[in-house]
């Protein structure tokens, strides 16, 4: 296999924040040598999570074996995605906030017709749903564990338990129309055809996409970790990736 000289579009302070968290793990179970130091382990997962580079194509850029090279990025996912905000941590940040913005997303997996319950009517692809939830500017604060893609947006947003804990918090959340009937703090456009709203509705429903643009800009922005363009991992796997992408995205842009 040919290797050549690659970059990742993060800054060093990323790689230092995980190389560090890797050391006080290796301090923890006692690991005395390991074929990479924690700083090699840290780059070959960021390559892994940020260009989607497979295990077969770190194995030769590393000079270690396949199998070697999926413990890793196994053990610094786990690793990032413990340090990852938990719901309530989120709520309790969301609680500051003017407002929040809910919004879902399905993250493509390589699955087959078969496989009926990870199989999005809506999208018309296999993959698994993922809630996320945003500040007035657009900032990531929480992204739920993934459902298979069959399950519908308001069916995900109720399994986590995101409705009912808002509205206790008392913090007004805009979504769009597929969290029809969330009620509570939920705020959705009106539905039916734009040319038979009126004009009070038309300016309700423009303002409210305008909000909720911001949500999806978010969305965009955690897709830039091209791993998440088509997971080929098992599904058990997806929700301890989405975590520690999210710790990354979260430590990016602190330092950004």
């Amino acid at each position: 296999m040919l290797v050549h000289p690659s970059g990742i579009d993060l800054s060093s302070s990323t790689l230092r924040l995980l190389a560090r968290h890797l050391r006080r793990r290796r301090r923890e179970i006692g690991s005395r040598w390991r074929r990479l130091s924690a700083g090699r382990q840290a780059l070959l997962t960021l390559g892994h999570l940020r260009c989607g580079d497979t295990c077969g194509r770190l194995a030769a850029g590393f000079n270690i074996g396949i199998a070697t090279v999926c413990r890793y990025i196994r053990e610094a996912v786990d690793v990032l995605a413990a340090l990852a905000p938990t719901f309530e941590q989120a709520v309790s940040t969301a609680a500051q906030k003017a407002y929040v913005i809910l919004d879902g997303t399905l993250l493509p997996i390589d699955r087959i017709a078969a496989d009926r319950p990870f199989c999005s009517g809506k999208h018309k692809k296999h993959g698994m749903n993922i809630q996320v939830i945003t500040d007035p500017f657009g900032h990531l604060l929480w992204a739920s564990p993934a459902l298979p893609g069959a399950v519908h947006d308001i069916k995900a947003a109720r399994t986590h338990d995101i409705p009912a804990a808002l509205t206790r918090a008392g913090i007004r959340c805009w979504a769009d129309k597929a969290y029809q009937g969330a009620g509570g703090t939920f705020r959705v456009p009106y539905q039916g055809r734009w040319d038979q709203f009126s004009a009070g509705q038309r300016a309700v429903n423009v303002s409210h996409a305008k909000i909720r643009a911001l949500g999806e800009q978010a969305m965009a922005t955690l897709k830039q970790w091209r791993l998440l363009h088509k997971l080929r991992c098992s599904t058990t796997r997806i929700t301890a990736i989405v975590q520690a992408v999210l710790t990354l995205h979260l430590t990016t842009s602190a330092c950004g």
